[in-house]
Parts: structure tokens; sequence; C-alpha cells
């Protein structure tokens, strides 16, 4: 038996659900999971099924098989093999908390995930990539030298298929054309005190607001500076008696957690976008 993903979104209309599961019921299959959102506003149609069927077949031919259905009703259609885990590049600058938590989940089964490489315009978490027998490539980076560094991480991602790319806190804004390289195949994470509290130390100065919730933000980057489409959030209550320090663990506890179950989601393809907004199954 072969386990696949079979993702749709298309304009809202009859029929639908019943030629899919008519196509699946052709290839004696089995549907495992099974979740469908129809936006009235947008008035698209988002279906994620994850399906087995006994004779193993390779996706992109289960693709060309199904693309009459897909063609019928105006889809975007993808279907993923299980078995293929996404391969993960992580991009980071010296906050290493996002970083660390990725490694360990991926390690540890709890992320499917194949993290081909680390790559930081500093050297300092080196070690801990390292640790995991994970590739750590340095490509430090000036004003005059950026245009030629985004080009270098792109030749990363040609080279090492890479599926997603994973800012997990790389503190360099990405010019226009590296965001369109990278559409819809890279996520970003940040705190949730913007567009309040911008650049340096934000924890101090939520602090001396006195704030009290602390969030994070993961979103799909895009040209428009931390705005785009949100996947994944989440805060935490935090008091008085707290110093910018504990404020900052916190945060980056949250940050940390967010990001992990923004990629999770991505590489089981459960997100959609629709519009400026993401769809996100569970």
């Amino acid at each position: 038996m072969s386990d696949y993903i079979l993702t749709i979104s298309c304009p809202d209309t009859t029929g639908i659900v019943h030629s899919v599961t008519g196509w699946l019921l052709e290839k004696q299959g089995n549907i495992i999971e099974a979740e469908q959102f129809g936006d009235e506003l947008t008035q698209r149609f988002f279906l994620r099924i994850h399906f087995r069927i006994p004779k193993p077949s390779s996706a992109e031919q289960l693709r060309a098989e199904f693309s009459y259905i897909a063609d019928r009703y105006q889809m975007d259609a993808q279907i993923h093999d299980t078995k293929q885990k996404a391969r993960v590049l992580i991009l980071v600058s010296r906050q290493g908390h996002c970083l660390n938590d990725l490694l360990f989940r991926t390690h540890t089964g709890q992320l499917p995930i194949e993290i081909v490489g680390v790559l930081s315009n500093h050297t300092d978490h080196a070690a801990l990539a390292e640790s995991y027998g994970i590739p750590f490539h340095h490509l430090p980076v000036t004003a005059d030298t950026k245009p030629q560094q985004e080009q270098d991480i792109l030749q990363f991602v040609d080279e090492l298929e890479v599926d997603l790319v994973v800012l997990a806190r790389y503190m360099q804004i990405l010019s226009p054309e590296m965001c369109r390289a990278l559409s819809g195949r890279a996520i970003n994470i940040h705190h949730s005190f913007l567009p309040s509290f911008k650049g340096a130390r934000p924890y101090h100065q939520a602090h001396a607001r006195g704030v009290k919730i602390i969030g994070a933000t993961a979103h799909y980057v895009t040209e428009d500076l931390d705005d785009g489409p949100i996947i994944e959030q989440d805060i935490e209550r935090v008091s008085h008696d707290m110093s910018p320090t504990d404020l900052t663990q916190v945060g980056s506890d949250v940050e940390s957690l967010v990001l992990a179950r923004a990629v999770k989601a991505h590489v089981e393809h459960r997100i959609f976008l629709n519009g400026e907004r993401t769809v996100v199954f569970k």
C-alpha cells in the first residue's frame, strides 16, 4: 500500500467531491484523512485528502491520470508521495533558538523533513549544525555584497534541490528579486509586536511599555516586509514582574513553537493560498 496527499484549490461549484472520490474509487483508494473548505467570500474551494492505494505509482503518474478532473474544474491540483520528505534549507543569523528547535524536532522525528543545510551570515551556530551532522555554510554579507550573496543562496537552493527555505531568525531583508525567486517556498518568523516595536531590542521596548501579551507570527516571505500570508500565530501572557530577559525568553519559546508548526503544516501540504490569506487544515 502506498500513501499520497491530494491537494485541490479551484472555483467552488457542485460535483467536485463526487468526482474526486469517484476517481479514488476507481483506484481502489482508501481515504485516511480528508478536510475541505468553501470560502463564500472568494468563491474558492479547498480540499486535502490523504489516501492509500494498493498499487504503488509515482506522484507524477497519478497527477497525469487525475488531470482530466483537474481540467474540468479548473483546479490547482497536486499529488504528493508521503514517503518523500521535504528538503529544507535553514537560514539563520545570531539568534539560534529557532534553529536549535528545528534541528531537535527533526532529529527526534517530530518534523518530517530532511534538513540539507544551515546557511548563515555569521559563524555562531556552525558547531550546533555540525553536531547534528548538518552541513553549515557561512555566507557573510554587506550592503555591497548583498546581491552576490543572495545569488549564492539561490545557487544552494538549486544545487541542493531545496523544497522549502526557512528563515529561522535570519536578520537580513531579502531583495524583491530574492522574494520572487522563493515565492511560496520560504517561511519567516518574527515577534508579533510589529508595527509597534520596530528595530533592535523589541522585547526591551515592549517591557518599557508594559505589554501583557507576547506573540509570534510565521508567514510566507513576500516583497512586503513581514507582511506575507500568515500561516501560524500564538501568544503567551506576561506580567509586570518579568524583566526584559524574561520577556525575551518567553518570546523565543513562542517563536520556536510557531515556526515549527508552520513548517510542519507546509511540508504536510496543509496550507493553501487564498488571496492574501491562507487556509490551513489541521
